[in-house]
């Protein structure tokens, strides 16, 4: 009876000092990690939902710099007429016309890498009516995508403008035959992206105080024109003697055959020059001065 008693009493205070051991390592490690709340969730907590729309991105491509362009004024009422923006920094434009060919490789690209790009639709070409220019090659996406590849591109971060609905000379044309020209272009770009176009490219650069005048009436802003144009293959050709990029030139693609693999070209020549890609209407709203 005591055996046992005395069995159970020194098994109680092993049990004892094995539960003050054992209290005690844990309080020296709660000293040592800190105070520990019952609460504390495991994980950090999931960040507030913005509900089906993803985080709205900043513009693609460099920004202007604080009193880094020079001002542009426009001629009296008219509509500035802009070959290049007027600064010293090593950063150019990329802009693209009339829409025939619809690669979706260069959709992709503009979208994976955030490479700032304004493009100038022409009605006929992205709903594929008429022949496309011969000289551009055989082509393989022409009207492919028709309003539906704009809008990839609109979703892509490029802004989409107004090329006419034709591309007539509208130096040809009188006043209200160029109003409807650009017009009736803005209402196509509203209706099937649902965007405001503010910029007016002419066709082939051909334009007349009517033209500025119609474009005013449109709702156009800025009519833009480039200093240098690129051809297949991605080869610039220049409209400067020396035969080489400049700060603020603003360069003109068009939708042609093989547009991914030229544009890649174009893109890594650029930046192996020193240059940067600026995003367009940034800087125009820093440009343009009323």
């Amino acid at each position: 009876m005591f055996r046992g008693q005395r069995g159970q009493g020194f098994t109680g205070a092993r049990r004892a000092r094995a539960a003050g051991v054992l209290g005690a390592l844990t309080l020296v490690v709660a000293c040592a990690s800190g105070p520990v709340p019952s609460t504390a969730p495991t994980t950090a907590p999931a960040p507030k939902s913005t509900g089906n729309r993803p985080a709205k991105q900043p513009p693609p491509g460099a920004l202007p710099r604080p009193g880094e362009v020079r001002p542009i004024r426009g001629d009296g009422p008219l509509p500035p007429v802009i070959s290049s923006i007027p600064t010293k920094r090593k950063v150019v434009f990329l802009t693209i016309d009339d829409g025939w060919e619809q690669d979706p490789g260069f959709v992709k690209q503009i979208r994976d890498q955030r490479i700032p790009v304004t493009a100038f639709a022409m009605r006929d070409a992205v709903e594929a009516k008429g022949t496309p220019d011969a000289s551009g090659g055989a082509n393989r996406y022409v009207g492919a995508g028709k309003w539906g590849y704009f809008r990839n591109m609109r979703d892509a971060g490029a802004p989409i403008e107004n090329h006419t609905l034709t591309h007539p000379n509208l130096r040809l044309l009188p006043y209200a035959a160029q109003r409807r020209e650009i017009c009736d272009a803005s209402k196509v770009i509203q209706k099937e992206l649902g965007t405001r176009s503010t910029l007016f490219r002419p066709p082939f650069g051909n334009y007349n105080t009517d033209t500025l005048k119609a474009a005013k009436s449109c709702g156009m802003k800025t009519v833009l024109l480039w200093t240098a144009t690129v051809q297949p293959g991605g080869k610039i050709a220049y409209q400067v003697p020396d035969k080489k990029l400049r700060p603020g030139d603003i360069l003109l693609l068009h939708f042609r055959p093989n547009l991914a693999r030229d544009f890649r070209i174009l893109v890594k020549k650029i930046k192996r020059r020193g240059y940067e890609l600026g995003n367009l209407q940034a800087y125009l709203r820093a440009t343009v001065s009323r």
